[in-house]
């Protein structure tokens, strides 16, 4: 089996990678996806939860096949896949029953072995795996734990391993950079792939982290959320690239629940104008968005009013919407972007 282009990718992030968001990303640089990290349990007794991440998945995946009748679906092609499903879990039956679920519908399985959350712990689950207790059969090497624990994975048939170099516990997890260091220890050890996460906010950090690591590729999460052109070197109009996601979202209806979308959109705008006076009355206002046609009113109308600005838009008559050709700059306006 050959393995995905691995240089680039969007980190499983919980709420936030919804196929619209994750297409953004691919549309700009990303090699491959990921989906949000997914309960077993909940896929496997309640139908509703699975029906909404599998249409989630679907839709993605349709995007790339030969025939379906998704609007505009021809654009898409190279964007849609590869696709991971990220599924966390302690109970090897249900994790591999739930796979066995979503497994026709991607490109490849993850297991989160890295949530530090609270939730994780009370679990037991992601980052509370990593606990020796946990893999009785690896004995002690002279090495690192990490690197062991990488060599165990290996051992069991994992394709790559995503390394995240910090700590599970909630003092630490935060104090100082993540440790690229472990992350080419884990390189030089394995001979699978190795993925580097951490440390990255622009597109430079990316170069860097790649070459000191000598990882296989970088995965990017939160720097991504309000940069979602972080992998293609290039910093957006806040106010363009979130018509630009809304615009996907009106595509592929039914698929991202509002209360996401809001997000989306919020994190867009205050990566770059949240010290702008005018920032918290937007935040009011999107809390208060009832549909997409509200929050691109806002965009169009109040943010574009409060910026001192007339606001490009999205041509969205235009049928091909892939790259920078969807935008049609109806004004030569947003000569610079606000910082």
């Amino acid at each position: 089996m050959s393995l995905p282009d691995l240089t680039y990718v969007s980190a499983p992030m919980v709420n936030q990678s919804d196929a619209p968001f994750r297409l953004l990303t691919r549309r700009y640089g990303a090699t491959l996806t990921y989906t949000q990290m997914l309960e077993p349990s909940r896929l496997l007794n309640d139908r509703e939860y699975l029906e909404l991440h599998l249409r989630d998945i679907q839709v993605q995946i349709a995007l790339g096949g030969s025939s379906n009748d998704i609007d505009d679906s021809s654009s898409w092609e190279g964007c849609a896949r590869p696709l991971v499903v990220q599924l966390c879990g302690n109970d090897p039956e249900l994790v591999v029953k739930a796979a066995r679920q979503v497994q026709t519908h991607c490109d490849g399985i993850d297991l989160n072995l890295g949530c530090p959350q609270e939730h994780a712990r009370e679990g037991h689950f992601g980052g509370y795996l990593l606990g020796k207790q946990d893999w009785p059969l690896v004995q002690s090497m002279g090495m690192s734990a990490t690197a062991t624990f990488g060599q165990l994975l290996e051992h069991v048939g994992a394709s790559w391993v995503t390394l995240h170099a910090r700590h599970v516990s909630a003092k630490r997890r935060r104090q100082g950079a993540a440790d690229l260091d472990a992350v080419r220890a884990l390189k030089e050890t394995l001979s699978i792939p190795v993925i580097s996460n951490g440390n990255v906010r622009t597109f430079d950090d990316v170069r860097v982290n790649l070459e000191y690591t000598r990882a296989d590729g970088a995965m990017v999460g939160e720097a991504l959320l309000g940069n979602p052109k972080l992998f293609a070197a290039d910093l957006p109009d806040p106010v363009l690239i979130s018509l630009e996601y809304l615009d996907i979202c009106k595509r592929l209806p039914d698929v991202t629940p509002l209360n996401t979308i809001r997000t989306h959109v919020r994190r867009f705008i205050e990566f770059q104008c949240s010290r702008r006076p005018w920032y918290p009355k937007f935040r009011g206002a999107i809390s208060e968005c009832q549909s997409i046609g509200d929050i691109e009113n806002l965009l169009h109308r109040r943010v574009a009013r409060w910026r001192g600005k007339t606001a490009k838009v999205l041509d969205t008559k235009d049928d091909d919407i892939q790259g920078s050709s969807s935008v049609q700059v109806r004004e030569d306006i947003l000569s610079s972007v606000e910082t």
